[in-house]
C-alpha cells in the first residue's frame, strides 16, 4: 500500500458524503480495505459490514425506500454472484442502487485467480445494460457523485470500478 492510499480513500470518502451518501454497507476486499477503515471510521457514515453481497443489496435497495442515500461496496467477484437480486429487486421496482466494486482481473491485477473477472464481469454489466464507470486515477473520483445522482435520475442500478492501481496509490496519471 502506498502513502497515496489514505488520500484515496479519503477523497471517495469525500465525494460519497457530497452527493448525500449516509449509509454504506461492504464486504471484505484487500483492495478495499483502506476505504472501508475510512467509512467505517468517518461519521458521516453509517458503515454496515455485512457476510453477503445480497445483504448489501436489500440494505442499500432499503435505504432508499427510507429516503437514505446510500453505497455497496464490495469486489467483483461478490457482484457476480448478486445479478438476480439485482435484476428482480432493483430493475422491476425501479430502485435505484449504487454499487462500487474493484475491477479485478484487469491491468495491475497480480491474482491469476481472478482472470475470470476481467473476462466476465465487463461483459456481464453489459448483458443487463448496467452502466459503469471504471475509476483509475485521482482526478476522476468526482465522477463518484455524477454517477450516483445518474442512478437517482434514472432509477436504476450503477457500477463504479475502482482499480487496484487507484486504491493502491500506484496510478501515473493519463
Amino acid at each position: 500500500m502506498s502513502d497515496k492510499t489514505p488520500d484515496v480513500a479519503k477523497r471517495i470518502a469525500d465525494e460519497l458524503a457530497s452527493c448525500g451518501v449516509k449509509l454504506v454497507a461492504s464486504l471484505p476486499d484487500n483492495w478495499l480495505m483502506g476505504v472501508i477503515k475510512t467509512l467505517e471510521t468517518d461519521q458521516r457514515f453509517v458503515h454496515v459490514p455485512v457476510n453477503r453481497e445480497e445483504s448489501a443489496i436489500g440494505l442499500c435497495s432499503g435505504a432508499y425506500m427510507g429516503a437514505m442515500g446510500s453505497a455497496a461496496l464490495m469486489g467483483a467477484s461478490g457482484f457476480m454472484t448478486v445479478i438476480y437480486a439485482i435484476t428482480k429487486i432493483n430493475y422491476t421496482y425501479e430502485i435505484p442502487l449504487f454499487l462500487m466494486l474493484t475491477l479485478r482481473g484487469a491491468g495491475g491485477d497480480h491474482h491469476k485467480h481472478h482472470i475470470s473477472n476481467g473476462l466476465y464481469l465487463k461483459p456481464v454489466l453489459d448483458a443487463i445494460n448496467m452502466p459503469y464507470q471504471v475509476i483509475d486515477d485521482p482526478d476522476d473520483i468526482g465522477l463518484i457523485s455524477r454517477s450516483y445522482h445518474h442512478t437517482r435520475t434514472f432509477s436504476r442500478p450503477m457500477v463504479i470500478l475502482f482499480t487496484r492501481d487507484l486504491l493502491r496509490g500506484k496510478t501515473g496519471g493519463h
